[in-house]
């Protein structure tokens, strides 16, 4: 398979991030969290790969129109991560809605917005039904260019170039014209899977915002309110299965994101690409990819 690990098919910037993935130096202290990205698991890349081509899906990966992020987090101080065309910036629809709400909740632990029953109930309808209504009021409230220096501060870098990007909210999610599209890549609302897993991991380890405020972004991703993509390839072999997610559609483009945990486990697993099909590939890659996390879905599939 033709992977991002190829490292004379990726731009200088990329090149930065294949080094710094090609071997595990994962090695936490006991009182802090690795960066995500110096947990590269080569067993964990080798059955990611095996599983895009059992899904027959090498193809989209050579062509550059699927990417992937999986991160096994049963050991939070131990992540183990395997991508491919982890670092690709493509357009994701609503995922990046999980930026906005990112940006109210550094706000409010800043007080400069305020928890209340409305701006709950706001947040709740922009993550579980993506209401693009919810999140284009939100976006307003926090301000545009507050959201981007959000993203691009030192203390996130959720939009990196160094990285090729990253999570980007340049439009509202409305008919206006896009405020500023990302600068890399002229995107209105982007991501890379390595960066919508670094969201993830962030949260789950209370690195975004407080741990009284991670439990109310967590309370706001879980029970997601449309069943499809992600949630319906989970939920088809593990009902019970605790999914917070946001996902996104349009046209060609097809996202999703979510952290998963049942049985003792916890991982990540974040899917983007550019295909008219990519909305049925994705049950399919949740299922699969289950597998190779859980021991007994692991079992099952060799």
């Amino acid at each position: 398979m033709d992977l991002i690990f190829r490292p004379q098919l990726l731009k200088p910037s990329r090149l930065i991030a294949f080094f710094l993935f090609t071997g595990i130096s994962c090695g936490a202290l006991a009182d802090s969290y690795p960066k995500l990205r110096d947990c590269h698991d080569p067993q964990l890349q080798s059955r990611l790969e095996a599983s895009i081509d059992r899904l027959g899906l090498s193809d989209a990966v050579k062509r550059n129109s699927l990417s992937i992020s999986l991160v096994d987090i049963t050991d939070p101080y131990q992540p183990r991560l395997a991508a491919i065309n982890g670092d690709h910036m493509r357009y994701a629809a609503s995922l990046p809605k999980i930026a906005i709400l990112l940006g109210a909740f550094v706000q409010i632990e800043q007080g400069k917005l305020h928890l209340d029953k409305a701006t709950r109930k706001t947040l709740t309808d922009m993550i579980r039904v993506s209401s693009n209504s919810a999140a284009t009021q939100m976006l307003r409230r926090v301000g545009q260019a507050n959201l981007a220096d959000i993203l691009q501060s030192s203390r996130f870098k959720l939009y990196d170039p160094t990285y090729n990007g990253g999570l980007w909210v340049g439009k509202e999610y409305a008919s206006s014209k896009a405020w500023r599209r990302d600068p890399l890549h002229n995107i209105s609302h982007g991501a890379t899977a390595m960066q919508a897993a670094r969201f993830f991991y962030l949260l789950e380890t209370e690195q975004l915002v407080s741990p009284a405020l991670s439990v109310e972004m967590k309370e706001m991703l879980s029970n997601p309110g449309i069943n499809h993509k992600f949630v319906k390839g989970l939920m088809s072999i593990q009902p019970d299965s605790k999914i917070m997610r946001k996902s996104g559609s349009w046209r060609r483009w097809h996202a999703d994101s979510a952290l998963v945990e049942r049985d003792g486990h916890k991982y990540i697993i974040v899917a983007l690409a550019e295909n008219e099909q990519a909305g049925s590939w994705f049950p399919r890659i949740a299922k699969d990819l289950d597998g190779l996390i859980i021991p007994q879905k692991l079992a099952a599939l060799q």
